[in-house]
């Protein structure tokens, strides 16, 4: 059932995205010359318009790369000059090791701070990470990205301004260590937006079983602190925080296309910017497709994981 699901959201997304690129302002043609469009003639620009396609109507188009799609052929980027599979593949683990961290430093550091916040109620402690977690929820990632960028690489310069390795160096000749001085920032921009979520969540779910009548009576034998927590408190909080980390795990990519715009970083946020600024209809066929089924897995893993670690959910209970 859900992989007849993903196939019709698939096709669905396949046909809107394409009209959508072929209704917009910019021309694949223009776009694709360039700077040389006043040096090529109205005949060139016919040529090559037939050589990428761009010459038949428009559901023409959109069935001959259906039919290139099904045979497994994602077509050829105009921007790259390269196979779209090739530069999806290239991309996507520098995009992967960009979400993945985030994802995790998120989901530590917002259950961190939902677990002290519920802890510490009413206290100041309380107060600031409720006011911390609120103006995250709201601040959006490219200006975060930004005020990290100025921060931490214009004014105390520990970390590289951008890219995903140092400038004027062979690939052969970077190390681990620069991939990851370059990943730092971007991760650390969409981990400080990302915490917002777990960690009110997680405040809420525990201030509500701290108030229940098991961990009362806990607290009448002289159970309290940590010992309180770790004995009643963390298995409740922590399945709803798991759900819904693996929920938001998906949504990363979003917050992923503008950090990797502002710290030029090489992922498929970049790559999906470009692809749009530029009319590669290929590319961004094929980006559009894989996010698409990027974010259905992610769904898909927060269901599974909820199972794995929820008994009554394998038992086919409601919550």
């Amino acid at each position: 059932m859900k992989s007849v699901r993903m196939a019709t959201l698939l096709v669905a997304i396949s046909f809107i995205s394409f009209l959508l690129i072929k209704n917009s302002p910019i021309d694949p043609v223009q776009a694709y010359v360039g700077a040389d469009m006043l040096k090529v003639g109205p005949e060139q620009r016919e040529k090559i318009a037939e050589y990428w396609g761009l010459d038949k109507p428009v559901m023409v188009q959109f069935f001959n790369w259906g039919a290139a799609l099904l045979k497994g052929d994602l077509g050829v980027s105009m921007m790259f000059r390269r196979p779209v599979a090739d530069v999806i593949g290239e991309r996507f683990f520098n995009s992967l090791a960009l979400m993945v961290t985030a994802w995790v430093l998120s989901g530590i550091i917002g259950f961190t701070m939902g677990v002290i916040a519920a802890m510490k109620k009413n206290t100041w402690i309380d107060r600031m990470i409720k006011w911390y977690s609120f103006t995250l929820a709201s601040t959006p990632t490219f200006w975060m990205g930004l005020l990290v960028l100025i921060v931490f690489a214009v004014w105390l310069r520990w970390f590289p301004i951008g890219m995903g390795v140092p400038a004027g160096i062979l690939a052969e000749d970077v190390t681990l260590l620069d991939r990851i001085r370059h990943l730092i920032l971007p991760a650390l921009t969409l981990s400080l937006v990302g915490v917002a979520n777990v960690a009110l969540h997680t405040r809420q779910k525990l201030i509500d079983v701290l108030s229940s009548d098991y961990v009362l009576f806990a607290r009448a034998r002289g159970e309290s602190g940590f010992t309180l927590f770790w004995r009643h408190g963390l298995r409740n909080v922590a399945l709803p925080a798991i759900t819904l980390q693996f929920a938001a795990f998906s949504e990363l990519f979003g917050g992923a296309v503008l950090a990797e715009q502002v710290f030029s970083y090489p992922g498929l946020g970049q790559a999906t910017v470009e692809a749009g600024l530029r009319g590669d209809v290929p590319l961004l066929l094929g980006l559009v497709l894989f996010s698409t089924m990027f974010v259905f897995v992610g769904n898909l893993l927060a269901d599974v994981i909820y199972r794995i670690v929820d008994p009554r959910m394998r038992e086919g209970r409601s919550i």
